[in-house]
């Protein structure tokens, strides 16, 4: 089974010339400001790396039907539809995330549905998919936000204290510690305990992006996260491989 790669960032439409490069799930908050570089001498600081998180068995196959379009991929703890937008035909299939940490990083998905807004009029390369997931933790976003002022545009740069709440599921877990790197029940965040699930992808929302990669192996992918002013680069303990390197680095100058 091919891993897959996932890094943090804000932007995407550059990426269609780099789709070959593979990701992994990354567990820390940044956005897409800095390039780190491609390579790493001797003399240069290694290279930031974020914990990984890894992929079991799941899903079908998408059938013809979903192929293009709006489709419920999985719903969240609380019952809420997980959903994903497609844009394109091709084989080659882009994967952008948002919404992880629901409301405390609700302005990602307000990125992600002004990109969908994009891609609904915009000609893709024929080879090429595009799949947007602008809220995968939308019980975390209900807890301060009413799902249309997400669609609809709301403000984004409100005291992300507010938002604490928000930042996870149903279960007050935080879905960026489920996945399958370096799980933990417990982990630490800004000095404070919070939790990581009773198992590893033992949210669904977890299990349906987990679920979702498996199925349709798309060949890069993106999570959108709303701190810190970086692209990482992913691995899970261990180095990132070249490719992740160099993708990142391109991200980041597009950005």
């Amino acid at each position: 089974m091919k891993t897959e790669t996932i890094i943090g960032g804000l932007v995407v439409l550059l990426l269609l010339g780099v789709a070959g490069y593979f990701f992994l799930f990354k567990t820390s908050e940044q956005v897409a400001t800095q390039t780190p570089p491609a390579t790493e001498s001797a003399d240069e600081t290694p290279i930031p790396v974020e914990p990984d998180g890894g992929i079991g068995d799941g899903a079908e196959p998408l059938d013809e039907m979903a192929a293009t379009g709006m489709q419920v991929i999985g719903r969240s703890e609380g019952g809420n539809d997980i959903v994903a937008y497609h844009y394109g035909t091709g084989e080659k299939e882009i994967l952008l995330v948002a919404g992880v940490h629901g409301a405390y990083a609700a302005n990602t998905s307000q990125l992600a549905h002004e990109l969908n807004s994009y891609l609904e009029s915009a000609t893709l390369p024929e080879d090429v998919r595009v799949t947007v997931i602008p809220v995968l933790n939308p019980d975390g976003l209900q807890k301060i936000y009413e799902v249309t002022d997400v669609v609809n545009g709301f403000s984004a740069l409100r005291d992300h204290n507010a938002t604490i709440p928000g930042r996870f599921n149903a279960n007050n877990v935080d879905l960026n510690r489920n996945f399958d790197c370096e799980w933990a029940p417990k982990s630490m965040w800004r000095s404070q305990e919070v939790s990581g699930g009773s198992a590893v992808f033992s949210e669904s929302e977890a299990a349906t992006l987990r679920d979702y990669v498996i199925a349709q192996d798309p060949v890069a992918a993106i999570v959108w996260f709303s701190a810190e002013g970086k692209v990482y680069p992913s691995a899970c303990g261990g180095a990132p491989s070249s490719a992740s390197t160099q993708l990142a680095s391109t991200f980041a100058k597009a950005a």
